[in-house]
């Protein structure tokens, strides 16, 4: 979740943000950055990926954009470490995009959900390890 505040909020509801489409741009940028994970991340192992999916959505309430992000794979290894940078990735690339309207933006609630495969097995959020 990024907390964008009611100016630059305003803006990205409205596609008026002047380095241009906001959730388009950031939704990119955290496909890009799922593809490159292993170059970002010390000892992560170099995945090939089947499906990448980062989704953004305007709360209007928290004056916020949520992002979420979903990768797949057809090997039994798990990808969380490129859901998870997929998301923090569209998140840095909204701040990013907003930044000149507002400095004070906060990106919270960067956690996994939920997983499938790897050595570790299933897991869901809130049952258990």
């Amino acid at each position: 979740t990024v907390l964008l505040g009611p100016a630059a909020y305003a803006l990205v509801a409205a596609n008026r943000a002047a380095k241009g489409d906001v959730l388009g741009v950031a939704q990119l940028a955290g496909i890009m950055a799922a593809k490159h994970t292993a170059t970002l991340i010390p000892l992560c192992h170099n995945i090939p990926l089947s499906k990448v999916q980062v989704d953004l959505s305007l709360d209007a309430g928290r004056h916020a954009v949520h992002v979420s992000a979903l990768a797949r794979t057809v090997g039994a290894t798990g990808v969380e470490m490129e859901a998870l940078t997929a998301a923090s990735m569209a998140a840095l690339t909204v701040y990013d995009m907003c930044k000149a309207v507002s400095k004070d933006m906060i990106i919270t609630d960067v956690r996994l959900d939920a997983k499938e495969g790897g050595a570790s097995g299933a897991y869901v959020r809130g049952q258990g390890p």
